[in-house]
């Protein structure tokens, strides 16, 4: 999301693709090879100068996973925006992705949104045909809950592979959810109970946007729960040889359901500090673990 300059109407230049190719760079030379896009980040220009990463790059794409997303139309003038996941949209949506990027196909589409209009019989045959077409590998929805997932999948014959929700150290509802039941407290929670349980049991993998908190406890701490957080996320990054920016992302990764982060981040530094995260195995005890979540939490369990 962070590639491709401005998220106004002006055009990219060559900067812009230079960065694009850093970032990328990044990414490999830290053994991360999928990359997340949307159709409507930087209003097209992320996917766009990523194409033309891939353009000039022999073997490139061969090399990645590319997966994007559509169903969110962005505000334009007096036109609000909206969630547009008609089967006709999603086809001519695709396909501007596939020029934007430069390739024939993606291996992973997800459903941005959900739609309240949205005709899932409707839906699943503009999937079907873009898969029976090899344009498009594999499926998946975002920020959607169980019920939503499941009623899709009723329509399809081939399983959702994927379901993209923020989650991080600092948006935990997601967790609470599960330990809150019978409590006061689980009335004030907005996470849809039971979605990540319905995704473990039917192989939907959890990705989670925000996933480094937009920085929360590795630089820009306001609240005391924050700074103590930040401050226990580097005594463990320390104690570890790591970073925190990796600590944070362990803690995600520690999970039973194998929560893939999704690093939202086009700057190469920021990317490598995420290495260790791609490269080793979730580094941290069951007490480590819980010590990241109560201190986050600023409150012991019920």
């Amino acid at each position: 999301m962070a590639l491709g300059g401005s998220w106004d109407t002006d055009a990219y230049g060559p900067a812009d693709i230079d960065a694009a190719e850093a970032a990328i760079g990044a990414a490999l030379d830290s053994g991360i090879d999928t990359f997340d896009h949307a159709d409507i980040y930087r209003r097209g220009k992320a996917e766009a100068v990523f194409g033309e990463v891939l353009a000039r790059t022999p073997g490139l794409r061969e090399r990645i996973v590319l997966q994007t997303k559509c169903g969110i139309r962005l505000a334009d003038g007096d036109r609000p925006g909206i969630y547009d996941l008609r089967g006709s949209t999603i086809v001519r949506r695709v396909e501007e992705s596939l020029g934007r990027l430069r390739t024939d196909f993606v291996d992973v589409l997800l459903l941005h949104r959900p739609d309240p209009l949205a005709d899932p019989r409707d839906v699943a045959a503009a999937l079907t045909s873009l898969r029976e077409q090899g344009l498009v590998r594999g499926f998946g929805v975002s920020n959607m809950n169980a019920a939503q997932i499941a009623r899709l999948q009723r329509h399809i014959e081939f399983p959702l592979v994927a379901n993209q929700l923020e989650m991080s150290l600092d948006r935990r509802d997601w967790l609470e959810d599960g330990v809150l039941v019978n409590t006061p407290a689980a009335a004030e929670g907005g996470f849809p109970a039971g979605t990540v349980e319905h995704c473990l049991e039917h192989g939907v993998r959890l990705q989670a946007w925000g996933a480094l908190a937009q920085g929360r406890f590795t630089g820009r701490q306001e609240s005391p729960d924050e700074h103590a957080t930040a401050r226990l996320v580097r005594e463990l990054a320390e104690a570890k040889g790591t970073t925190p920016e990796t600590v944070l992302l362990w803690w995600l990764q520690r999970h039973p359901a194998r929560i893939a982060p999704v690093m939202g981040s086009g700057r190469p530094e920021r990317i490598r500090a995420c290495r260790d995260a791609a490269l080793r195995e979730p580094d941290l005890t069951h007490e480590e673990w819980y010590d990241l979540w109560l201190t986050a939490r600023g409150a012991p369990l019920p």
